[in-house]
């Protein structure tokens, strides 16, 4: 008689953890895990073209074209690609960029310079809809725009290139930030 209650425990404990288990991942179904929640599900693929510069710095619009590109390859499901008709388009301008001598010595020697750069970017698809969604971008505009700076100290052995470089890729950054869903 004993034998007949541990197997019918045993059958009962059985079905009740696979129960619990269907339970727990049917209700999670509708869930995604990882940074593909994170950006829309019916991009695929985003065609990136040289990033214009209306800047006298000649190598920010290419500089920043790898650094975006790079970017959306390292921290996004989508794929750039050369196409120009892929399923959306991140078009960005480089609107202008500064370098401010912040402190200086008494010989007038700079010993620390901010450079900034300032950027025009939209993100559309196919059908001609604007995909970054931000809540600041008043009705009607397309274009977004970022401004990024960063410190200099010549002393401390930093250049404008190393400077600049920063800043084209906390700009990358802010690019692929704004390319998440919105919660």
């Amino acid at each position: 008689m004993r034998s007949i209650y541990i197997g019918l425990e045993t059958r009962f404990a059985v079905r009740m953890a696979f129960a619990c288990l269907w339970i727990a991942v049917s209700g999670c179904a509708g869930y995604q895990l990882g940074n593909q929640s994170l950006y829309r599900n019916d991009v695929r693929t985003v065609y990136v073209p040289v990033i214009r510069n209306d800047s006298f710095r000649e190598d920010l619009g290419v500089r920043l074209t790898e650094a975006v590109q790079k970017a959306i390859e390292q921290r996004t499901p989508f794929k750039v690609t050369g196409d120009p008709t892929a399923d959306s388009v991140l078009t960005c301008r480089v609107i202008g960029d500064s370098k401010q001598v912040l402190t200086e010595t008494n010989t007038d020697e700079p010993r620390a310079i901010d450079n900034a750069i300032a950027i025009q970017a939209s993100w559309i698809n196919r059908q001609g809809s604007v995909l970054m969604e931000n809540r600041i971008l008043p009705a009607g505009q397309l274009a977004f725009y970022f401004r990024q700076s960063s410190r200099m100290v010549p002393e401390a052995g930093q250049t404008s290139a190393t400077a600049f470089q920063e800043v084209i890729d906390d700009l990358a950054n802010q690019i692929v930030n704004q390319m998440q869903v919105r919660w």
